[in-house]
């Protein structure tokens, strides 16, 4: 293919990324203010223009061809290249400009985050920072997202990433419920106590932990569950039990006394342990507005202690 057919096939290029992302002619058309019939006859110019099929049509969905995978990646580096050239005014300003769109789990957002969004809102008085604080997932792309931090060990493919901190959790109570109650010495005599768990599914009352070699998974029961962990939290400060929480979310109670880890000497294995990972767009070119908010946060939750820092004994095992 020559150079100015190259340059004539750009708009549809462009425009076979969209309907791969939208996955759909219909709303892609709808997306660029066409019509599905001129969505279906650029991508027919550019199959023809590169002699293959592009894309397996059904009449349910659209599936990429093994060669239209190929071409989609060379656009999508078209697309990105082209997103940098108009971003490129941006990184000579003198200040990081813009509004930023960050998806973050709600304890995260509301105990990590949030403490420092003061700080870093006064420090770029440009940036505006919209937080969404949902647990479910998000597409990046679909759902107009900037940043996500989520919670995993492995980050998906095709996004780029920067670790910012385990995320660790334990039992805890207050000293009054263990003085009423008395304080498991194993995880066995979990069965006697009211334990506040998550509930969201029945693999949450059922309570693992590590000792050494050894682990033990305990079903545990209570009158209170609650998928939200602030109220987790209150409810154990109000003595109602045995909470299951991240560390981060008690940390400031268990450093004034106000509540007290269980089992300390026993590692409180979770589904929804992990890594905090901030994900975004792969992109040569990451947006000023993006890349001091990256750094910003990665530095103050490199601060943050872990369950592990405050209970050296644990990691040694």
């Amino acid at each position: 293919m020559s150079t100015n057919q190259s340059l004539y096939l750009l708009q549809e290029m462009a425009t076979f990324v969209k309907v791969v992302e939208t996955g759909s002619f219909s709303e892609t058309a709808r997306q660029l203010g066409t019509t599905p019939s001129a969505i279906s006859r650029a991508i027919s110019r550019l199959e023809k223009a590169l002699a293959t099929r592009l894309l397996q049509r059904t009449t349910r969905k659209l599936r990429l061809s093994e060669s239209g995978e190929q071409v989609y990646l060379h656009c999508q580096e078209m697309l990105n290249a082209a997103q940098a050239v108009m971003q490129s005014s941006g990184q000579f300003d003198a200040e990081p400009q813009g509004t930023v769109r960050i998806s973050v789990p709600k304890a995260v957002g509301h105990f990590l985050l949030h403490p420092y969004m003061p700080e870093f809102l006064q420090r770029y008085p440009k940036i505006n920072i919209e937080m969404l604080l949902e647990d479910r997932y998000v597409d990046l792309i679909d759902d107009d997202i900037d940043l996500a931090i989520r919670i995993t060990n492995q980050p998906p493919l095709g996004l780029m990433g920067r670790k910012l901190i385990e995320i660790d959790h334990l039992i805890c109570a207050t000293p009054e419920y263990l003085q009423q109650h008395g304080t498991p010495q194993h995880p066995r005599d979990l069965k006697q106590h009211q334990c506040i768990y998550l509930g969201e599914q029945p693999s949450d009352s059922k309570w693992k932990f590590q000792r050494g070699q050894q682990t033990v998974s305990i079903a545990v029961q209570g009158r209170y569950a609650a998928n939200h962990t602030g109220i987790r939290l209150d409810a154990a400060l109000q003595h109602l039990g045995i909470a299951s929480l991240p560390y981060f979310v008690a940390r400031q109670a268990l450093d004034r006394g106000a509540l007290q880890q269980v089992l300390a000497e026993w590692q409180f294995k979770t589904y929804y342990s992990g890594a905090a990972w901030l994900l975004y767009s792969a992109t040569r070119h990451v947006p000023p507005k993006l890349s001091v908010l990256i750094q910003f946060l990665a530095e103050k939750l490199a601060q943050e202690p872990t369950l592990y820092r405050k209970n050296p004994a644990l990691s040694d095992e």
